[in-house]
């Protein structure tokens, strides 16, 4: 039986995707152990009544971590990855400005904007395999 990291009620079935009390999605929250739904601070790394390890859950539909960062190292450019995690104003953002820096590279300019938004999608898919960024768009934690 699992608990309500948010509010400490126990779910109804081990598939509950969210809490019938509070609303939260299963594994939201860190203010109650998940395991024997004591109450526990944010900052505590393991529940001092039952030893479980407080780290968020990942829940079912889930993205994956190593897809995300290959994602944002290979496609970054176009923003594929912010796409796939569902940052999807970013994701519009850096797709725009390839497209107008490819035009523009006729021009010159526009070379420069294309290798800015590629390193700019590097980073964030280092950032992601190092485990910086950690969450998708809806605060959901991202699988190994």
């Amino acid at each position: 039986m699992y608990f309500c990291r948010n509010c400490g009620e126990a779910y109804q079935t081990d598939e509950a995707v969210m809490c019938v009390k509070c609303g939260a999605r299963k594994g939201q929250g860190a203010n109650y152990c998940r395991n024997c739904g004591k109450p526990m601070s944010p900052e505590q790394i393991v529940c001092l009544n039952c030893g479980v390890e407080n780290k968020p859950v990942a829940g079912p539909g889930a993205r994956s971590k190593i897809a995300a960062g290959l994602l944002g190292i290979f496609l970054g450019a176009f923003g594929v990855h912010n796409f796939y995690l569902g940052y999807t104003s970013k994701a519009v953002i850096q797709l725009v400005c390839t497209i107008v820096g490819i035009l523009l590279s006729c021009v010159g300019i526009g070379v420069f904007v294309v290798m800015g938004i590629s390193i700019w999608g590097l980073v964030e898919g280092i950032m992601i395999l190092c485990g910086r960024i950690e969450v998708d768009g809806e605060g959901n934690p991202l699988t190994d």
